[in-house]
Order: C-alpha cells, then structure tokens, then sequence
C-alpha cells in the first residue's frame, strides 16, 4: 500500500521515483493538486506544449474503455522522447486501466492522474495504493503552518520581508486553495515591489480586496437575511471559479465578528461605536448589513450559527465533490433563520 505522507510527499515531488510512474492526486484542494500535477508533468516531458509528448484523457470518457489509458501508456512516441499522460477523473471508475498497468513496464511514460476527495473505499484509489508502480498523494487545503511557509517562500523570491501585523492578517485572508493562495502572494509582491517589507496597508489594499470584498454580498446577505442575494452572489462566485470552502471561511469569520459584537451590544456598547471600530476595520459598504445581522440576530442564535459553519467547513473537506452544495444550502439556511428577528 503506497500512499505518502508528510515530508515523503515532499520527497517524492522533489524526485519523484521512476518505478512509480503512476501518480494520483486527490483532495479538497484543487488548486494544490493541479499545482503539483503542473510541476509533475513538467519534469516528465521536453516539451509540454508538444501534444504527442503529453497526452490529455477525460476520466469519465476512460470508464467506458479502461484500455485506452493502456494503449495510451504504451505508446511509442514516433520521434522518441518522454511521454506524460494528464487524467482529470470525473465520478466514474476506470480503475481496471489502472489494474492492468500495475504489473506492465512504463518506459518514459508518466502518468498524473487529478481528482478531488475520494473516500478510502474509492476503487481509483484503492487501486493507486495497492500498485506496486503507483502513488496516491492527498492534498489537502494549508494549515497555518503550510501558509506561513508559503507566504515566506513567496516574498523571499522578491526579497521581501513582512510585518508582524501585515503576517497576521494575511494569514486569516489565505488558505482553501493553494494556487488561489500563491497568486494573491505574488500580486501582494508585485504591489510591495521596492520596498523592504510587506506592510499591513498593502495586503489590506491587494489581498483583502481580492479574496473578501467579492464575497461580501454572499456573506453579508446570509447574516442581513435576504437568501435571494445569497443564491444570485453565490452563483456568480461558482462560476468565477471560487473555492466553496473559502466562502464558508469568510462566514466563519464574520460570524465570529458579529457574535463578539453582539456581547459588546448585550453589555450596552452602542452599535454605532463598534461598526466604526475593530480590526481590521469593516468596509463601510457593510455596515447597515452588519447592523441589520446584529438587530436580528441574538448573541445565542449567532453561537448556534457559529456551530453550523464548522460543520459545514467540515464537510467542504470531506466531500470535495458536494462541497458547493453543502456551502450554500448552509448560507441559505443562515439567510432564512436571519429574516425571524430575535
């Protein structure tokens, strides 16, 4: 049973070994499979961009004719060279291909296959991880520490360095995605370019604009109760491709806000006073929802909210493949529990 772990994930990826030229990616974080699927495929072949050295499949298409992932693999190229094959699985098995290459010599040939979260029963990963010649790899979405070794990395290629403050926040602000995450780092050193450190004015004027402000009218309208914003928003954020587990974060985040609030009001602080206070400081766009939330919302029911989202959160994790379904019915029903006052 192959399926790597911890630092032999980075190991492998670093060199990755010739016997095992079958690779299966799988988890909740897309961007970090297709990141570690790019840079696999990239050190298989001389030429990506040569459709005879890297050969593209559709998992779903390969369940009808497992064989072809075979026919495919054994080809010989007609000018020679390195070969790879890019497998983006689908919910159908084509496991038996699988089967069948275990015990048949790969020359030159890799073979990357991308999914997202299968269950340890899934036949695609069991028969990666029974293989002799295969790998299964997880990717799952960054803890702090993974993030904060990849903010360092990114700055230290602009010879950047950040502060103590600016580090804080941007590591509440990254995560759920990795390449998402990567490119938000390098428009952040792009915008700090000349200057010695990262400051917290510019990751509130690149990051924060880029990875919340575009899910404020999702967030916004769950806890303002209004669940048609939040089915209209939540449509136009799937489509641009956001990651559903990152919306389900920033909902956790200002459910947080607002039940801290919500004590602060319970005590006698004047609304007024708190939407203009905090950090980081809330957009003014979002003070009359943030002040609707806080009028509809008890501070028990925003606690019951609160619980909600991190079983929501979890279950993003665990069925990647659902993880838009299980956000939004989770946003709306907040939407809809926000429209009673109480």
């Amino acid at each position: 049973m192959v399926a790597l772990r911890g630092r032999e994930i980075d190991a492998f990826l670093a060199r990755p070994d010739p016997a095992r030229p079958i690779i299966l990616l799988y988890g909740p974080d897309a961007g970090l499979v297709r990141e570690r699927a790019d840079a696999l495929l990239a050190s298989a072949v001389d030429d990506p961009d040569d459709p005879f050295s890297l050969v593209r499949l559709d998992g779903d298409e390969l369940s009808a004719e497992p064989s072809r992932l075979v026919d495919e693999a054994m080809t010989i190229p007609m000018f020679g060279g390195r070969r790879a094959i890019r497998v983006r699985a689908g919910s159908r098995s084509f496991a038996g291909g699988i089967d069948t290459l275990a015990d048949m010599p790969l020359k030159d040939c890799r073979i990357v296959i991308e999914a997202g979260e299968l269950r340890a029963e899934s036949p695609l990963r069991k028969a990666c991880e029974r293989a002799k010649t295969a790998v299964a790899i997880a990717c799952y979405t960054d803890d702090a520490g993974a993030i904060a070794r990849l903010i360092d990395s990114e700055l230290r290629v602009s010879n950047l360095g950040i502060a103590a403050d600016a580090r804080a926040v941007l590591m509440s602000l990254l995560g759920g995605d990795r390449q998402a995450s990567r490119n938000e780092l390098k428009k952040l050193a792009l915008y700090a370019h000349g200057a010695r450190e990262v400051t917290l004015d510019d990751v509130m004027a690149v990051v924060a604009d880029a990875s919340e402000l575009k899910l404020d009218p999702i967030i916004d309208g769950a806890f303002a109760g209004k669940p048609d914003l939040v089915e209209t928003e939540f449509a136009k954020a799937m489509v641009a491709g956001t990651y559903p587990g990152m919306i389900i974060s920033a909902a956790q985040r200002h459910a947080a806000w607002l039940h801290k609030n919500s004590l602060a009001v319970a005590e006698g602080a004047p609304v007024s006073s708190l939407l203009d206070s905090g950090f980081p400081r809330l957009h003014f766009s979002r003070k009359p929802s943030a002040e609707a939330a806080l009028r509809n919302l008890s501070t028990a029911r925003l606690a019951g909210i609160i619980e909600q989202l991190a079983t929501a959160a979890l279950e993003t994790r665990k069925q990647a493949t659902l993880a838009a379904a299980i956000a939004q019915r989770a946003l709306m029903s907040i939407a809809v529990n926000a429209k009673r006052r109480g």
